[in-house]
């Protein structure tokens, strides 16, 4: 057997490594062997769909649990499953905080904070405008220095106010240590609760822990009758007015998604209504003619004379006077408007 092969086989998972990493996690954690993994399943995993995760993404936790020392149970770590059927290890701050104090090179931690606050959309109180996390090692004669900007940081607000409203200063806070003892320790392979939001492409609910869409769908829209005609009639104005039509098309498909009635027939007013605006463009250019760029008329003949009126050589079609600066103003214009779509 090559050394490639010896090696490949050597950190294969075998099931007796598996039966005694389990062992070992429930002996240090004082659980039944036979329970263990039934009840880390319910408590330190989450499945989109409510379902029991795999023994793999389990043992995969459990793996980077044992390295770092965390306490699944105490939510020090956790996992949520990524697109690809593996897993996003979640560290809590009071678990970053705990691999950084139980570094054996660690050797304390100061924080600097910006003296300009700022008002973030949803906020409930100001927030410094960046707070740097120095980590101190005891192997090394420079710290490590990291800066955490509140704009870069922050998140907006749900459905309701979430911890990043309701204590952003200490929030910010907790990134400036979390990526301090990153980058001052080489902590790999975790993750915060925002930045695993941001692979699984969810939002992860602090109450209940539960894994919900980061955009949930707009509710059914009712409207009267009445309403509804208003709301087109609307739409259909300023877009004769501004030429957005596709900026419309965006608005209905969001605003009436949850009910596709509405939404076809609100697209094909809107659609007819656009071609009716081009068609009456169109026809008012041919009923005067005099508005259009002047056609070139081909030259006299050495001895002939030229058949138009005028006497003067007619510039040739794209070179009229002035057709430079009316493709200037043309591109400078360019489409007209576009909707608030918020």
């Amino acid at each position: 057997m090559n050394q490639v092969a010896q090696q490949t086989a050597n950190t294969a998972p075998r099931g007796d490594q598996a039966r005694s990493l389990v062992a070992k996690m429930a002996e240090k954690f004082g659980v039944d062997g036979d329970k263990f993994m039934a009840t880390l399943k319910s408590t330190a995993f989450k499945q989109r769909d409510g379902s029991a995760p795999t023994n793999e993404q389990m043992m995969a936790l459990m793996v980077v649990s044992d390295q770092y020392g965390l306490n699944p149970f105490t939510k020090e770590i956790y996992a949520f499953p990524d697109r690809n059927n593996g897993i996003v290890p979640v560290v809590g701050v009071d678990g970053w905080s705990r691999i950084i104090n139980q570094h054996k090179q660690f050797d304390g931690v100061e924080f600097r904070y910006s003296e300009t606050m700022v008002q973030m959309p949803g906020a409930l109180s100001k927030a410094p405008e960046w707070i740097e996390a120095v980590l101190y090692r005891k192997d090394r004669s420079r710290p490590t220095v990291v800066r955490e900007y509140l704009d870069e940081c922050y998140k907006p607000p749900g459905t309701y106010a979430g911890p990043w409203q309701t204590h952003p200063k200490r929030f910010l806070r907790h990134k400036a240590l979390i990526q301090g003892g990153r980058i001052g320790f080489g902590f790999v392979g975790i993750y915060d609760q925002d930045e695993a939001e941001n692979i699984i492409g969810q939002t992860i609910d602090n109450a209940s822990g539960q894994v919900i869409p980061m955009a949930p769908k707009r509710a059914a829209v009712e409207m009267s009758d009445d309403k509804y005609e208003q709301f087109i009639e609307t739409l259909i104005q300023r877009g004769k007015a501004e030429g957005c039509w596709p900026s419309i098309i965006q608005l209905l498909d969001e605003r009436f998604q949850n009910n596709p009635a509405l939404l076809q027939n609100a697209k094909q007013r809107v659609n007819a209504a656009e071609l009716e605006t081009l068609n009456a463009a169109e026809e008012q250019t041919e009923e005067n003619p005099e508005a259009k760029p002047a056609k070139a008329t081909r030259k006299a003949k050495p001895g002939k004379s030229a058949k138009s009126t005028n006497s003067e050589e007619q510039p040739p079609v794209g070179e009229y006077p002035g057709a430079e600066t009316e493709a200037e103003q043309s591109a400078d214009n360019g489409p007209q408007g576009s909707l608030d779509m918020g």
